[in-house]
């Protein structure tokens, strides 16, 4: 086995971006304090602010709405950029990288694997390999060299399926040391729906703190926690609002950072199927909230032995069409003809 020492990119490789210490620069938030709250609650740039309601700023302890409108007031003089040319997108999303999957055929199917600056959802019943594909992402996202991302990963685990010593036979693949691997993983075990959401303030955070070396952020599953914590037709409408903020919450996070983010789902049964004909009676649950949040959805069912067979299910720019790929002791990779 080749050891590999990893190389991560530094702030001075990643996209440049206006910290929000530039308010204190010019005079509109001369209280240190009230910047160290910003940053408390995981808004640690001007764009950042900008993608923030007032209402949440105002809910920041020691902010006043007199404050809140000033500091969105100078925001708008710093960043007053509000349209751009097709061609000036272009440029943009020039910087979008991709993170491999495992296998190739996959990968195609993706257009080059999971892509940054975007929401990539994976969803099927049990045992069709979201897990296994997250776990493998945590390896792939570190490969150094061109073609490849090279950096580190947050995995939020909802579900308590995060299993570290999965990852080693995965590193051992793709001739990565295991032990730096490992310490490129930041973990973190969310237990209701609000820990959820907060934990999403410390990922901005850290995205931040170490600008440009974080490629991935993982959550398996995104919606385990809302199943638990809001049931039946009640709270049904409050789940969704909560489920909104933090599909918003990830996708303004992809963005700012430039991360690219993957989430897992689980299914469900749907009781009107039997109503229309439908071939397959079951959905993935989030109903039409994660539907609209999601860049790309691709749905997982299982094969023969361990083979699995991926479908893009909804994307912007990619054809609906299917993939097969197998679950191996190395993590996701093509399967064998």
């Amino acid at each position: 086995m080749t050891e590999v020492t990893h190389s991560l990119p530094t702030q001075n490789e990643c996209d440049t971006f206006q910290d929000v210490d530039t308010l204190q620069a010019q005079g509109i938030l001369q209280n240190v304090a009230d910047i160290k709250k910003l940053k408390s609650a995981g808004i640690c740039t001007v764009k950042g602010i900008h993608m923030t309601t007032r209402k949440r700023l105002c809910a920041i302890k020691g902010l006043s709405e007199a404050k809140v409108d000033k500091i969105k007031e100078a925001c708008s003089k710093i960043n007053h950029a509000t349209f751009f040319t097709a061609s000036e997108v272009c440029e943009f999303r020039a910087k979008i990288f991709r993170v491999s999957t495992g296998s190739l055929e996959l990968d195609k199917l993706l257009g080059g694997g999971i892509e940054s600056m975007a929401i990539t959802e994976a969803f099927g019943e049990f045992r069709t390999g979201k897990t296994q594909l997250a776990h493998t992402l945590c390896i792939t996202a570190q490969l150094p060299g061109p073609g490849h991302s090279g950096g580190k990963v947050i995995f939020i685990d909802t579900e308590h399926t995060f299993r570290p010593e999965r990852l080693r036979p995965i590193a051992d693949r793709f001739d990565l040391d295991q032990d730096a691997v490992l310490d490129n993983i930041l973990y973190a075990r969310a237990y209701t729906s609000e820990h959820q959401f907060e934990l999403l303030d410390y990922v901005a955070a850290k995205f931040h703190e170490e600008a440009g070396v974080f490629k991935l952020l993982i959550i398996d599953s995104v919606m385990a926690l809302f199943r638990v914590d809001f049931s039946g037709r009640g709270e049904l409408a409050e789940r969704q609002q909560k489920l909104a903020q933090v599909l918003s919450r990830l996708q303004k996070i992809s963005e700012e950072y430039n991360i690219a983010v993957f989430i897992t789902n689980q299914m469900t049964s749907d009781p009107g199927a039997g109503m229309t004909f439908q071939v397959d009676p079951k959905k993935p649950i989030g109903g039409n909230i994660l539907a609209h949040a999601s860049t790309t959805r691709i749905s997982l069912r299982k094969g023969r032995a361990e083979c699995r067979i991926a479908k893009i299910y909804d994307s912007p720019d990619m054809p609906e069409s299917e993939a097969t790929f197998a679950i191996t002791s190395g993590g996701v990779a093509d399967a064998k003809d």
